[in-house]
């Protein structure tokens, strides 16, 4: 007699959204190891776990359509099990439930326990740092801590990562260490704040402590900064970043706007001149600093001249990264009170009229680069070419330099001195240097 063979399982967790969302899949995923489980990153497998966003609209119908994908495979047979977890989950799971119910599951951003019971696993306290990173080899996300106080008219955050908390030092600490361990060169520091770092926990903005810290982890060679908030800035950690050369000279500020009205209108605390003076603060710390941020265009009661005072001042800063994005009217947040009364069309317009800005402005700060030489880490090979990066951009967002493979031989995930050659908006042509 035939027995039937016992198929084995594979998780396959799939991951949409920001850095954040990566960092939970890899605790996830290293969970799911420490149990067991047969797991993998946007793989084939017959149980998926589907990692959602739910910011703005973009990123919502994304994830839907993802759901969707996965509900229809599990419909057709090609996989027997899907679980939905992450923000999109945490903010309309009854929505969700009651319109694609033929899912499994669903979770919250903090239901990670249950999660992993659902998928015949048990939670362990004691895996501290113990991820399964996708990343590349060389780098890591290192979540410093969880959720936002900040009252941001326009944010969907709070309702879906819940209030700030900052992580202990010596967790922080041990996790970087482990991840040292395995590998990586450099820890990418993330949260949805990091100037609030520490209130919490220690009654002051600590971040600079922190750092202290973590530069001390053998085996890391650069920590980058990524969302910090322009009031309160620590500037503390300005001093540290200019004498600690394993601190990148790099910050990511999300700015939003500049225009007095709509700045107090978002509720971001601060004015063009208080914000155009921490900028001015910062450059003077640490000359020679990577400043990068983010722009939203077209928020209710956004006038042309409003627009016009932040493309001028675009003009007048010449940020070295730039991202600009149409506002998106999201329920539940201050700002869905408000009528979104820039139509579509004109925020679009307004937002490629920013970045045409942009890529004028970096075009011309790159030709300065030509002639050169820059540390950088090499992150892959892609077609012909070695691409790495140097301490002023970071993966998937800033530029990247490039090295002609069939000329060069250089190992991904390491250091290599690269001398620029040649340049374009966004992207920098390099050659290795002895």
């Amino acid at each position: 007699m035939r027995t039937k063979t016992l198929k084995k399982n594979k998780i396959n967790v799939i991951t949409l959204g920001c850095s954040k969302n990566t960092y939970d899949s890899e605790v996830l995923m290293g969970q799911l190891k420490a149990s067991g489980k047969d797991v993998v990153h946007e793989q084939e497998g017959n149980i998926v776990v589907i990692n959602t966003c739910g910011f703005i609209d973009n990123a919502k119908a994304e994830s839907v359509n993802t759901i969707l994908e996965y509900a229809d495979k599990k419909e057709r047979g090609i996989v027997d099990k899907v679980f939905v977890t992450g923000c999109l989950s945490e903010r309309y799971r009854p929505d969700l439930e009651k319109e694609i119910p033929n899912v499994d599951q669903y979770f919250g951003t903090t239901e990670l326990p249950l999660l992993l019971k659902a998928l015949g696993a048990d939670y362990k306290h004691e895996l501290l740092g113990e991820r399964l990173t996708t990343t590349p080899k060389n780098y890591a996300y290192l979540k410093i801590a969880e959720g936002c106080d900040r009252p941001c008219s326009f944010c969907a955050i709070p309702l879906m990562r819940g209030k700030h908390v900052s992580q202990p030092i010596e967790k922080l600490v041990k996790e970087a260490e482990v991840l040292a361990k395995n590998g990586v060169k450099e820890l990418i520091l993330i949260a949805q704040d990091l100037t609030y770092y520490g209130l919490d926990l220690y009654k002051k903005r600590n971040l600079a402590e922190l750092l202290e810290n973590l530069v001390k982890v053998e085996g890391i060679e650069w920590i980058r900064l990524h969302y910090a908030f322009p009031t309160g800035f620590p500037m503390d950690v300005l001093d540290l970043m200019k004498r600690e050369p394993k601190i990148c000279n790099y910050i990511d500020i999300p700015l939003q706007h500049i225009s007095d009205n709509i700045l107090k209108s978002m509720r971001r605390g601060t004015t063009k001149e208080k914000t155009t003076k921490l900028l001015k603060d910062f450059r003077e710390a640490v000359p020679g600093m990577t400043i990068r941020t983010t722009l939203i265009v077209g928020y209710p009661g956004e006038t042309q001249e409003d627009f016009e005072i932040m493309r001028d001042w675009v003009q007048e800063m010449k940020f070295e990264r730039l991202g600009c994005f149409a506002y998106s009217h999201e329920e539940n947040t201050h700002a869905f009170s408000l009528e979104d009364d820039v139509p579509e069309e004109v925020k679009q317009a307004r937002a490629a009229e920013i970045m045409d800005l942009q890529s004028q402005i970096s075009w011309d700060l790159n030709q300065e680069k030509i002639g050169q030489t820059f540390k950088c880490i090499i992150d892959r090979k892609e077609g012909q070419y070695f691409i790495g990066r140097t301490e002023f951009d970071s993966p998937d967002v800033d530029n990247e330099v490039l090295i002609d493979a069939s000329k060069f031989y250089v190992k991904t995930g390491e250091f290599v001195n690269v001398k620029i050659i040649d340049a374009t908006e966004f992207d920098l042509y390099g050659e290795p240097e002895n």
